[in-house]
């Protein structure tokens, strides 16, 4: 990426519903020079997609939780994987190192519907052996806004 490429995206991640005049004074290009910019970014994966941030408690998903979790090696993590990906209240979920096999980030509405995801939905998976649960009391920093790398030569 280029300083120009590199502004358009960190301006894109500060308000993602700019507009391409807004952007394109960023860049300092024109508008239809700005759109095609933005357009090759989509393109080479650089902009994944286009979503609101949404408030969690308004969204009905105030509780938020980290969940390690110790998957026995074969088919069961294969399954476990399959599984984390579909399911709307796992946000993130990350192959760890150390003694566990992966940490959880979820979202869900209160604390049955996380004994429910624990028990019903966790513990209920072929391989899972073991888990640990860390509820978050306050959030002080929660942002996708990604550090985006300096420049780079083209």
């Amino acid at each position: 990426m280029d300083e120009i490429d590199r502004n358009i995206t960190v301006a894109l991640q500060l308000d993602g519903s700019a507009g391409l005049a807004e952007l394109a004074k960023v860049a300092g290009l024109s508008v239809s020079a700005t759109a095609e910019r933005v357009k090759r970014l989509e393109e080479r994966g650089v902009i994944r997609g286009w979503r609101a941030d949404l408030d969690p408690a308004a969204a009905g998903c105030p509780l938020l939780a980290h969940i390690l979790v110790a998957v026995a090696p074969g088919r069961e993590d294969a399954a476990f994987r399959k599984a984390m990906r579909r399911h709307e209240a796992v946000l993130e979920c990350h192959a760890v190192t150390g003694g566990w096999t992966y940490l959880l980030k979820v979202r869900l509405a209160d604390l049955p519907a996380l004994d429910n995801f624990l028990n019903e939905e966790l513990r209920g998976l072929s391989g899972v052996q073991r888990l640990e649960t860390l509820l978050a009391i306050a959030t002080l920093k929660e942002s996708a806004i990604l550090p985006v790398a300096p420049a780079t030569e083209e």
